[in-house]
């Protein structure tokens, strides 16, 4: 079930960015196929494959694409497909034999998904990469504060889902749905340099206005305002502060007893924003995170403790959202986004390399004699149940 229910997705695995990408069609319904190398290799190991929540969701065929017989297969299936999703450097599913040409020869309606950090083009693309290189030259991470003043490394969720996997399916579903007028497919080129540049937009307009002026850590989103910080609590927890607009500081001014003093109506002057922000830090510093939550995240003060997952998935707004769900042993984030009349798709475990080979197949309109055929020539590897 779900808002793409019918829609058919060929994932060749890869990691990081289209797996994630992968996993949201799946949530939303669509019917995604994986397609494994016969090894069962992935790249990165994410260590136990049956807890891989990227991976939830979908089938896995275990396909030899190295080989005639293979390729074969893949394209025939691609004929019956709505979407396909490749995570290789630019170049290689081309000398594989199933590139945008030959596939939209096969299946003109097909919107074909091209997952990569450079680009398909450009100096870079085919330079190998990670996420904190690529947010480095998209220009994200001079602007992140990190230990010591360095810059900062925002996990990989800038880069490899939010400037990658996420780009990937909203180019995805916009080709979709280019596609209901013009009955044919088309070629999306996600970069997570792209993703993660366009990350920027409000940064950009900020400076140009005005209102991003100093380096790194000295403006308003970035650790230079006192009332957009982090703060060490009594007991060595954290809160967060995000009172930015008057009413919010003023309220945060009210719940910490500083109405009387100069920061309660200077927050906007910024050469003792330093001065500012050790009062915050004084005073935060009395009391346990615990106590600093309970009378300030009710209020409109934008105080909230800082959580870790476990914590996260216990917390009362959370719990009643259903934020998290359990499935196959693993507390994990349920699907989203929510629709108001179609529910997401029910999260089914990571399947092993080939799990699905012969069932799936046969789902997707291959002849069983022809599949039991090329398993026998080691083209088609089904897993051990």
């Amino acid at each position: 079930m779900g808002v793409l229910d019918g829609v058919k997705v060929i994932e060749v695995a890869g990691i990081g960015p289209g797996p994630f990408a992968a996993m949201m069609l799946a949530d939303m319904g669509a019917d995604v196929l994986r397609i494994d190398r016969p090894a069962g290799g992935r790249g990165l190991s994410l260590g136990n494959a049956s807890k891989d929540v990227l991976a939830r969701g979908r089938r896995s065929v275990a396909l030899d694409l190295k080989s005639s017989e293979g390729l074969e297969v893949l394209l025939e299936l691609v004929e019956g497909a709505d979407v396909l999703l490749e995570g290789y450097r630019p170049g290689v599913a081309e000398r594989l034999g199933f590139g945008p040409d030959v596939c939209h020869g096969r299946n003109e309606r097909l919107v074909y998904g091209r997952m990569t950090g450079w680009g398909q083009d450009g100096p870079n693309a085919a330079r190998a990469g990670h996420d904190l290189t690529y947010l480095s030259t998209a220009g994200v991470v001079a602007h992140i504060e990190g230990p010591d003043g360095a810059p900062g490394i925002p996990i990989n969720l800038v880069g490899d889902f939010g400037g990658g996997g996420m780009l990937l399916v909203v180019g995805v579903l916009g080709a979709l749905v280019e596609r209901a007028a013009s009955g044919r497919g088309q070629v999306v080129d996600a970069a997570i340099v792209d993703g993660a540049a366009l990350q920027m937009a409000m940064v950009y307009g900020m400076r140009a206005g005005g209102m991003w002026p100093n380096p790194r850590g000295g403006n308003i989103l970035d650790g230079g305002a006192p009332f957009y910080e982090h703060y060490r609590c009594r007991d060595g927890g954290w809160v967060a502060v995000g009172a930015l607009e008057p009413q919010f500081y003023a309220e945060l001014m009210a719940g910490l007893g500083l109405e009387g003093e100069d920061i309660a109506t200077h927050q906007w002057d910024m050469a003792r924003w330093p001065e500012f922000r050790a009062r915050l830090a004084e005073v935060f510093a009395t009391r346990t995170r615990d106590e600093w939550a309970a009378d300030l995240e009710p209020t409109d003060a934008v105080v909230a403790a800082v959580l870790d997952m476990d914590e996260a998935a216990e917390h009362p707004h959370n719990k009643a959202r259903g934020l998290h769900i359990d499935a196959f042993g693993v507390r994990q984030p349920a699907p989203a986004p929510r629709f108001s009349r179609t529910p997401s798709a029910t999260p089914t475990p990571p399947a092993s390399p080939g799990e699905h080979s012969a069932e799936a197949l046969a789902g997707w309109g291959l002849d069983p004699d022809r599949i039991a055929r090329l398993r026998e020539a080691g083209v088609v590897h089904q897993a051990e149940a």
